[in-house]
Order: structure tokens, then C-alpha cells, then sequence
């Protein structure tokens, strides 16, 4: 998964608004205790940050 796709699923998922909070406030355990955004500048792998926010927030299967 590109950058790109995670941040243009994350606005259809939440709303481009509620997105960059997700991204930006919300702490993951699933991610070592980083918000998703600390996470990708980690190096973490954008397809893992996003089913991490998936699971979370019981995206459904459908849209993962």
C-alpha cells in the first residue's frame, strides 16, 4: 500500500477531517504506543498502519 492509498482510505473511512486526527492523535498499542503518523515516519509499513486503525476502529472487512 502507497502513502497515497492510506491517506485517501483513511478520508473515506473517517472524513478528510476526523482522518488526520485519527492519524495524528490517536495512539495505536498495536503500533508500539505511536500515533499512525509516528509510526510511517518510523518505518513502520503503511499496510500494517492501516489494518492496525482497522482493527481498532472495527473497520469493516470489506474496506480493509
Amino acid at each position: 500500500m502507497r502513502l497515497q492509498e492510506f491517506w485517501s482510505r483513511l478520508a473515506d473511512q473517517f472524513g478528510s477531517m476526523r482522518a488526520q486526527s485519527v492519524a495524528s492523535d490517536h495512539v495505536f498499542a498495536a503500533l508500539g504506543g505511536r500515533t499512525a503518523v509516528e509510526a510511517i515516519d518510523a518505518g513502520l509499513p503503511v499496510r500494517k498502519v492501516w489494518l492496525a486503525i482497522c482493527e481498532e476502529y472495527d473497520v469493516p472487512r470489506k474496506d480493509r
